[in-house]
């Protein structure tokens, strides 16, 4: 196989088809052979094959999310070096932590050019438990011998501050770091509404998966405030449940918000655009993120956004420009935000034009692509 060849290792279907699909996609017009490993791959042939994509290989690897059984995972490390030994390809891509470490691992092995994105690694030191001290007490040597110290190897970052964690703790040379700031926007689909939602009421979306560490029980207790000073107001979560995730909060939990009619919640949704330009304000009081999309693509709606000022969120707006900054963990600053924008149509107008231009200005998905695509490039010539 020759060197213009890309092989993509990602964990999960959705995820890859949400986030990694244009950069895929921009790779074949860029001359690559493209194979992507996943462990749902038939799913996520049949998937290409209804979207009418051409030119991806899909691969099966029994790649599961987190960290269990040692010999199910000594069968994953073993499958990817395999696959790695019979493709050669010229650059692997690895997204999110796991794909990441066994990837790197096999390809100091092989002395295969790697592009690492480390998005979720940050979020993965958010555990406190002695299971997870246990596991990250394991994990950043083991980082380390993947990542650090290689002339072939480029560890994209989507904000500063998981760049200070990949240069410090985990080694990596500063050279070797590339700043992309997210996935990108299409820009073209994720438009204002024209004309904007009528009010009242003044629609309040939170999209994201249903996990305590994005801030979902402080975006009810939110609620829960406002309406009881009166504000007219829709609080809407709009996102699945992810029962395997440690901070996954319960269906019963989220039935219990909407019988009490603090919330409205719409499960997954497949048309965000839709769901942005029904809305006002976007909400994502998280923890700690890489660079959400889901505010990306609400600035491009021209929505205000709400949102905490931690790693990866604060780097998704403009301070007193495009939206409002909170504390994390803290439901009244984040109840005071929302009352600011939910009763000054000025404001909410004023920010969401700004958050429009700023995401035009880089954040498109064409500006990610080509970002990417240099990375290869300077891979396939290190």
């Amino acid at each position: 196989m020759t060197r213009r060849s890309l092989l993509m290792v990602a964990n999960q279907l959705d995820s890859f088809f949400n986030h990694r699909l244009p950069q895929a996609i921009g790779a074949i017009d860029d001359g690559f052979d493209v194979h992507v490993a996943m462990d749902e791959a038939d799913a996520a042939c049949c998937r290409a094959a209804a979207l009418g994509l051409e030119g991806l290989t899909f691969h099966h690897l029994p790649l599961a999310r987190g960290f269990g059984n040692p010999l199910a995972e000594l069968e994953s490390l073993s499958a990817l070096h395999r696959l790695v030994r019979h493709l050669r390809p010229g650059v692997v891509h690895a997204y999110t932590l796991k794909p990441v470490l066994y990837a790197g691992l096999i390809t100091r092995r092989t002395g295969t050019p790697l592009a690492a994105s480390v998005t979720g690694v940050g979020s993965f030191f958010l555990g406190t438990s002695a299971r997870d001290k246990l596991i990250q007490s394991a994990l950043l040597p083991a980082l380390r011998i993947a990542l650090a110290g290689r002339r072939a190897c480029r560890v994209i970052v989507q904000n500063p501050d998981d760049r200070n964690l990949v240069t410090g703790p985990l080694a990596v040379s500063p050279t070797n770091t590339r700043l992309i700031r997210g996935s990108g926007v299409d820009i073209a689909i994720f438009t204002p509404a024209s004309p904007p939602p009528n009010v009242p009421p003044v629609r309040v979306a939170l999209a994201a998966r249903m996990l305590a560490d994005k801030g979902v029980r402080e975006f009810v207790d939110a609620a829960r405030q406002l309406q009881a000073k009166g504000l007219e107001a829709e609080f809407i979560l709009a996102g699945g449940l992810d029962p395997a995730n440690r901070s996954a909060i319960t269906e019963d939990e989220i039935n219990s918000w909407t019988q009490e009619g603090v919330v409205t919640w719409t499960g997954h949704v497949t048309d965000m655009a839709a769901l942005n330009r029904s809305a006002h304000i976007a909400c994502l009081p998280s923890y700690r993120e890489g660079l959400p999309k889901s505010l990306l693509e609400a600035a491009a709606c021209a929505l205000p956004i709400v949102t905490t000022d931690v790693p990866g969120c604060r780097d998704a707006i403009v301070e007193g420009d495009t939206g409002l900054l909170v504390p994390a963990r803290s439901t009244a600053p984040l109840a005071d935000a929302l009352a600011r924008l939910i009763t000054d149509a000025d404001l909410r107008h004023r920010m969401g034009r700004a958050g429009r231009a700023y995401v035009e200005a880089g954040l498109s998905v064409d500006a990610v692509v080509s970002q990417t695509l240099n990375v290869y490039g300077e891979l396939l010539n290190a």
